[in-house]
């Protein structure tokens, strides 16, 4: 039995800019730059996606680099990956990658330069302060796989 496939109602905020797809091959779907940027090695800037989006409820999107992003655009994103809840829908909620250049770069209007997947939201915790853990510990970091 298939299941009900999730709806995500897209907006684009640059008329000139290629729709997004799913592709046949992986989970993830491109994200494009929607303005040509010129960065010079050092700086930061916010590149605007060109689309906005709702989510369905109870999921979030993960926007990450493409696996080729540092190679053609020598860019990584400054805090490893974003994260944007379903809240971050309104008419003005642009998506955005957050971009640091480790060399000059120039991308252009198109540039698929990162990709997303969605991700059902963390189910409510609650956390309990306790003294002891009461399992047998690894050995501390990096023990997996030491012996």
């Amino acid at each position: 039995m298939f299941k009900k496939r999730k709806s995500i109602k897209v907006k684009y905020f640059n008329p000139n800019l290629q729709k997004i797809e799913k592709i046949s091959k992986g989970d993830w779907i491109d994200l494009r730059a929607s303005e040509d940027v010129i960065l010079k090695a050092g700086e930061f800037k916010l590149i605007p996606l060109g689309v906005g989006m709702i989510l369905p409820a109870g999921y979030e999107a993960h926007v990450v680099p493409r696996s080729s992003t540092f190679k053609k655009f020598g860019i990584i994103a400054t805090n490893h990956f974003g994260i944007i809840d379903n809240s971050y829908s309104g008419e003005k909620d642009e998506w955005v990658f957050l971009a640091y250049a480790l060399r000059d770069t120039h991308i252009h209007v198109n540039d698929r330069i990162c990709q997303f997947r969605i991700e059902k939201i963390q189910p409510k915790l609650q956390l309990k302060e306790v003294k002891h853990l009461k399992q047998k510990s690894r050995g501390g970091l990096g023990s997996t796989g030491t012996n």
